[in-house]
């Protein structure tokens, strides 16, 4: 458990992220507005949900999911089970690898408790060959990513910098 930092600018395009900051900013500028309050509220509820709607589509196995939207700072909070580690790492870079999430706070738990994966950053010029060979000293390694990254990744060629990977433990 803890906070994992994104890329703000970087990700699935789930919500207009800069509705929350304006509204906030408003909420800011003139505090007692209760209509500017509300709108933040709403704002934050709609993206929440728009992630846990992402999170189901990837079919992976949790209960109680529940997503928390702070637009003004971009922090995304998770709650629930998941069905295992692998699971719980996904649950997070689905949350995390949205534009306007900068940093996720993991309130997940697990029911099947295994080693956990390191997080890593794409960067320009990455691919997945390149991680593996970094990572695990093989770049014929990089189907582990890929698989590992499923069904967030469609291709072992579409990353994108910003993007954040999951790298197993090597076994």
């Amino acid at each position: 458990m803890g906070f994992f930092d994104f890329v703000k600018e970087a990700g699935e395009k789930l919500f207009h992220a800069g509705d929350a900051q304006a509204a906030s900013d408003a909420v800011a500028s003139t505090p007692d507005d209760d209509d500017a309050k509300a709108r933040l509220d709403d704002l934050n509820r709609t993206a929440g949900e728009a992630i846990e709607a992402y999170i189901a589509t990837q079919g992976l196995p949790v209960t109680g999911l529940t997503v928390t939207f702070d637009g003004a700072s971009g922090v995304a909070t998770v709650f629930g089970v998941a069905g295992d580690q692998a699971s719980k790492e996904k649950i997070l870079l689905c949350c995390g690898n949205v534009t306007g999430v900068a940093q996720v706070n993991d309130m997940l738990s697990v029911d099947q408790s295994e080693p956990e994966a390191t997080f890593y950053t794409v960067v320009a010029g990455d691919n997945l060959s390149k991680i593996a060979k970094r990572h695990y000293d093989n770049a014929n390694r990089y189907m582990v990513i890929f698989e590992a990254n499923q069904p967030m990744l469609s291709h072992p060629d579409k990353i994108y910098p910003g993007q954040v990977l999951r790298i197993p433990p090597v076994e």
